[in-house]
């Protein structure tokens, strides 16, 4: 009797998420440029949009496209699901606007992409979100910046412009103590090289138009659709009752993205 393996990279990066189509045997994942979708009846569309039941409601909010994407990353993450964003960025945005309100802050990593850095510097103390730089090549220097108002601990798996490796262990070690969520940008990386979510990180972030999509646009979908956020299974346990109302910029028609809040839970370990 032959024993199933688990689909290695190359097989979930080729089919992670998409089941073909049994009426024509597609083995692509094709591309749903549909605006809506078929109610069974006034009741089935009632459960949908009251979200009792899942199923494709309007194409900005899902498109079945998108959610290849969003599974196959995930997948490739090792994570229990991904929202696909229109840019890097903006997933970068989501998931602290969701961890942090006016009046908090966070600890980050000094050494990150430069939008990155501009975002935390400029930008989000602009919303009443501090966001205090600690140096990764020392990861002593996080654990003094946590306070009572602290929401999480941010950082990129490459740092940038000097290449340093985030040091996973110390930091995740920090971030489990204070029971904070550890939310990684893994774009320079990529799963090939490193899985965060293995080496403790919470919630990973990629920006889809590097590595994962030979630095190119998105064509599988629509290049809209350029930024993902991957929880992990646990990504609740380093936050008790951390509930993530994730205001994502989904793919609807090109250059039409629309929010969704979308509440993502997990069960604390």
């Amino acid at each position: 009797m032959i024993t199933p393996k688990n689909p290695g990279l190359g097989t979930l990066s080729l089919h992670a998420g998409h089941t073909p189509d049994k009426d024509t045997g597609s083995r692509a994942v094709p591309i749903y440029q549909t605006t809506s979708y078929i109610f069974n009846d006034t009741a089935h569309a009632a459960r949908l949009f009251g979200l009792e039941e899942l199923g494709n409601i309007y194409t900005r909010i899902m498109n079945p496209t998108t959610d290849v994407l969003e599974k196959r990353v995930a997948a490739l993450e090792g994570g229990v699901g991904a929202l696909a964003h229109s840019s890097g960025q903006a997933a970068i945005t989501s998931a602290i606007l969701n961890l942090a309100s006016s009046g908090d802050n966070i600890v980050s990593a000094s050494q990150l992409y430069g939008g990155t850095y501009t975002l935390f510097k400029y930008t989000l103390p602009k919303l009443g979100i501090e966001v205090r730089f600690a140096d990764a090549e020392d990861p002593a220097s996080f654990e003094p910046l946590i306070d009572a108002k602290t929401k999480a601990i941010y950082g990129d798996t490459v740092g940038n412009p000097k290449l340093n490796i985030f040091p996973f262990a110390e930091i995740s070690k920090i971030a489990k103590a204070a029971k904070l969520p550890l939310v990684i940008d893994s774009t320079v990386a990529s799963p090939a090289v490193c899985r965060p979510i293995e080496h403790g990180a919470n919630i990973v972030i990629h920006s889809l138009t590097n590595l994962l999509a030979g630095t190119a646009p998105v064509s599988e979908v629509s290049s809209s659709t350029r930024g993902t956020l991957i929880g992990a299974a646990d990504a609740s346990a380093s936050s008790p009752n951390l509930t993530l109302a994730t205001t994502a910029s989904f793919i609807g028609m090109p250059s039409k993205p629309s929010n969704l809040q979308v509440v993502l839970t997990s069960p604390i370990s």
